[in-house]
């Protein structure tokens, strides 16, 4: 899902378009949404949820990534590895920052529902940001970034839609 427009790791850009960051915030969105609706869950193992989650949805991306160029192209050198490995790391990279959110939140201080919000919010901010930044990466003139940030922003608020409506 993220990456670039090209289909084997060779003729790949260099640089990441971030989409894998878009992604991998709404995957954390949807982790502490589906987390809200069991209760209560101490704070040390959502971090490391949130975390576990973009890991292996990280290592599930490289994974076929990986598997397609062998399909197509053999056998694939470390070089390749490596490089699908940091072009898909915006999967893991973007649970962080709800990670984080959660584990500072005694600090604020919050009860969980209130940690709960606090790391959705994160994310639907962290999707927004990471689409504007893949926009501004591949060249998006200012109105084209505003609307990828629109519909962004859209996206996370469903997912909040969604948290309302499963349980406050």
């Amino acid at each position: 899902m993220s990456g670039t427009t090209a289909t084997t790791p060779g003729s790949r850009r260099s640089r990441a378009d971030y989409t894998g960051g878009v992604y991998g915030s709404m995957l954390a969105a949807s982790v502490v949404i589906g987390v809200g609706t069991l209760g209560s869950l101490p704070r040390v193992e959502l971090v490391a949820l949130l975390l576990l989650t973009g890991a292996v949805f990280w290592l599930a991306h490289v994974h076929a990534q990986l598997f397609g160029a062998r399909l197509a192209e053999g056998a694939v050198g470390r070089r390749a590895v490596l490089q699908v490995c940091r072009e898909e790391w915006p999967i893991l990279e973007a649970a962080v920052p709800s990670a984080a959110a959660v584990a500072i939140s005694p600090l604020l201080p919050l009860d969980m529902p209130g940690t709960l919000w606090l790391a959705l919010s994160v994310a639907v901010a962290g999707q927004v940001g990471w689409s504007m930044a893949a926009a501004a990466r591949a060249g998006a003139s200012g109105r084209q970034m505003a609307v990828s940030a629109a519909v962004n922003l859209l996206l996370g608020l469903l997912i909040i839609i969604l948290k309302i409506v499963l349980k406050e």
